[in-house]
Formats: C-alpha cells, sequence, structure tokens
C-alpha cells in the first residue's frame, strides 16, 4: 500500500540541511510532489530525511512524498507519469530509462550538467545519457569487480593481476593446488551476464558494449564472437566451478568462503555474505577486472536515480531537489553505511572507513575512463537481456555451442529492435 509522508521543517533525518549547495541563501517555495519507490526500511529513512532536509532549507516549500513499493513500482510508473504526474520519481539509469525518454515522459536536464548545477558527477554523467542528452541525476551505485581470497593468494605466492595474461597465470596455479579460480552461480542466470559485461567491455570497450545493448551491432560480428573466445579461454581450461547452473550466487559464495574457489565477479553486495561466513579483511580483498586489449575501461556500476517527469508541474522546485540530492555533503552522508551503504555518486563526496567502498569509490571516480554501464539485464531491452542471459549461460557450460547460440541472439536482436 502507498504511503504518504508530509515534509516537517522540524526533523532533520540526516544532518546536512547546511549543505554548500544551498550556501547562498537561495530557496525556493510553493508544492514539491514525490514518488519514491525507496520502500526497504534503511532507503525509506533516507528518502524521509532528504525530503525532511530539504524542506528544512526551504520552509516556505510544501513537499509531499509518496512511498511505493519497490517491485509494484516498476508497473505502476508509466501511470504515474501521464496521469497527474508528480514533480520528482525514482528510477534506473542507462537503458532502463529509454522507454520514458522515448515516449516523452522524462524531462531533458541537460541543462544542469552544463550550467554547473551538478559539480562532481562527470563520471556517472553518461549512465545518464541518451540520445544525446541527459534525462536525471544519480543517486547512489555500487561497484562491481573481483573479490578474492587474498589468504589463498598469498599461500600461492600470487599478486593481483592487472591484464587477462596475469590473470589466466594466476588461475592456472590455483587450477594446480586443487582449487577453481572462479566462484559463481547462474541459476537465476544474471551472473552470466556480469561476465559478458566485462569480458566486452574489456575486448571491444565501452562504447561498442553500449552500441550492442541499443541494437546496432550484430551478435555474429567478429567483435563479440572476439570476446566470446577470450571468455571460452577460461571457460576451458576449468576456471569456474562445476555445476555453477545450478546454484544461486549465495549459494555459490561457500565455495569461496570455504576455500574451493578462490574468486567471485561480483558487487560489492557480496561483502557482507562474505563477512558473516566468517572471512574477515586479511582474508578477501577486491581488484579491477583486469585489461585484454587497449581500450578504456568500463565498469559495471548499477546506479538508481532521480526523474523530473515531462509532465510536473513544478520543475524549477524538482530541479532545486535534484540538485541537493546530488550534491557533495549529501552523497557523502546519504551512502554512509548506516543509511544506504553504498556508493556516492559525486566525485568530491567522501566515503565510509569501509576498505571496499574506499576501493570502489576509488575505481569508478578516477578508473573507469571508458565509462559506467548499469549490468546487461539494465543496459539491454528486457526481452533482449532475458533472451541473451540464457545463452550467456548456455556458452558457460557448453562453450562448443557458440555460433548457435550468437545466431539465436542476432535473430532475436533483428525481432527485438524493430
Amino acid at each position: 500500500m502507498n504511503s504518504i509522508y508530509k515534509a516537517s521543517v522540524a526533523a532533520l533525518a540526516l544532518g546536512v540541511a547546511s549543505t554548500s549547495a544551498f550556501a547562498d541563501g537561495h530557496t525556493v517555495s510553493g508544492e514539491l510532489r514525490i514518488v519514491s519507490d525507496m520502500s526497504n526500511p534503511a532507503p525509506r529513512a533516507v528518502m524521509e530525511g532528504l525530503v525532511a532536509d530539504f524542506g528544512a532549507l526551504n520552509p516556505d516549500l510544501n513537499i509531499e512524498l509518496t512511498i511505493v513499493d519497490r517491485e509494484a513500482w516498476k508497473t505502476q510508473i508509466r501511470n504515474s507519469l501521464t496521469a497527474d504526474a508528480p514533480d520528482v520519481v525514482n528510477w534506473y539509469a542507462a537503458n532502463r530509462m529509454g522507454p520514458y525518454v522515448e515516449a516523452g515522459l522524462f524531462e531533458d536536464v541537460s541543462d544542469m550538467y552544463e550550467d554547473g548545477s551538478l559539480p562532481g558527477l562527470d563520471a556517472v554523467k553518461g549512465a545518464m545519457t541518451l540520445n544525446g542528452a541527459q534525462w536525471g541525476v544519480p543517486y547512489t551505485f555500487y561497484q562491481w569487480g573481483i573479490y578474492y581470497r587474498e589468504d589463498i593468494f598469498n599461500e600461492l605466492g600470487l599478486e593481483e593481476p592487472t591484464t587477462m595474461e596475469q590473470e589466466m597465470a594466476n588461475c592456472q596455479v590455483i587450477l594446480d593446488s586443487g582449487r577453481k579460480c572462479y566462484a559463481i552461480g547462474t541459476k537465476f542466470l544474471w551472473t552470466a551476464g556480469g561476465w559478458f559485461d566485462y569480458m566486452n567491455m574489456r575486448t571491444n570497450g565501452f562504447d561498442f558494449h553500449m552500441e550492442l545493448a541499443r541494437g546496432e551491432v550484430e551478435w555474429t560480428d567478429e567483435r563479440v564472437v572476439q570476446t566470446f573466445e577470450n571468455w571460452a579461454a577460461l571457460i576451458e581450461m576449468g576456471a569456474f566451478i562445476d555445476d555453477h547452473q545450478s546454484y544461486s550466487w549465495q549459494e555459490a559464495l561457500k565455495f569461496m568462503t570455504d576455500g574451493d574457489a578462490t574468486a567471485y565477479l561480483i558487487g560489492n553486495f557480496a561483502v557482507a555474505p562474505m563477512r558473516d561466513a566468517g572471512l574477515d579483511d586479511s582474508q578477501i580483498d577486491f581488484y579491477q577486472f583486469p585489461t585484454i586489449a587497449d581500450v578504456p575501461q568500463g565498469e559495471d556500476a548499477p546506479t538508481d536515480t532521480f526523474h523530473i517527469p515531462a509532465q510536473a508541474s513544478n520543475k524549477d522546485n524538482a530541479r532545486a531537489f535534484l540538485a541537493y540530492v546530488a550534491s557533495a555533503d549529501v552523497q557523502t552522508e546519504i551512502n554512509a553505511g548506516a543509511a544506504l551503504g553504498q556508493l556516492p555518486v559525486n566525485a568530491n563526496s567522501g566515503v565510509d572507513a569501509d576498505e571496499f567502498l574506499e576501493q570502489g569509490f576509488d575505481m569508478l571516480s578516477n578508473n573507469a575512463q571508458g565509462g559506467v554501464a548499469q549490468f546487461f539485464d539494465r543496459d539491454f531491452p528486457a526481452e533482449m537481456a532475458s533472451v541473451g542471459m540464457e545463452g550467456l549461460q548456455e556458452f558457460m557450460v557448453f562453450p562448443e555451442n557458440r555460433d548457435d547460440i550468437l545466431e539465436r541472439l542476432e535473430d532475436a536482436r533483428q525481432r527485438i529492435y524493430q
């Protein structure tokens, strides 16, 4: 059930009302209606705190916040954008914005990126860009990369690799020790998408990967074939755990925590379960996915966003709220461990003194020159993502089926992107 929250200027839940974004004394007044899908307890508290603090900065502004169930919002959003549209809504970056951008339901906010309203967002600007314009503002994201058993690397005399040649050399040593190189659970398909994202971005670059996601490249293109050849080299040497199609990502994590596999390409959300399983930070570490070709580094960093509906009534107030949310101080506060526990999108923000958050923030702020991708099932249209991930899982089990898989995916591309 939806709930309505009226902002109270007396409630300063986050304590960042003095942020420099409004240090010049500029305030807004009137009305601001926000619909948010931050319905889980911690995100809900963050959202309510944002509204309270923004209200404190703007005492003549009446803010109405409606919080809806996160899953329900996926089917409700289109109607909300067309019938009595609010002024701000939550959604996701990159191609997940596509249907609403193409339908003219999201406001173009490119001016905010051009006029200095959003300093520190250069690294994530690409995730908000479609058709050469920006359609919203991100507020949180998290890194993907290779988490590994540092204690086992030390035992085997291995160092963090920076190239795929070094990665494969390390993997052979690991295999010779009786372990697998990578844990992965592909029962629910999407983890295979993560491996494809990185193999393709490292083989052909971020821009090519996005062209493929937009349906502009054939799956049978020789450059895509090269991605699969590079991936097959790991599969065929036995790098991945056996029967991974039988495990969820959580079930497969046990192979790493038990020491039967040494690494996992996964998002930062896996760190807490690793710690819960008894591994401390002296036993686990993180590195950026190694290079393959000389192409700019792209990274997967799923990003949550705010948007202004094209039919909104209070767009100036909405722009002020988006600028506030994206400001460095607010980003530091809402992404802290006691709040969202993720990464701020503003490069001028700080992060909690957590080893993995610090590493991820540095990587995404300074070493993701190619761009920030949103993950396979967000970057590709839903139907293509579904068909694609089925093919990717099949390839990981039967790499000899590569040509048949790519032909099927190309047939799907031609049908889906008409």
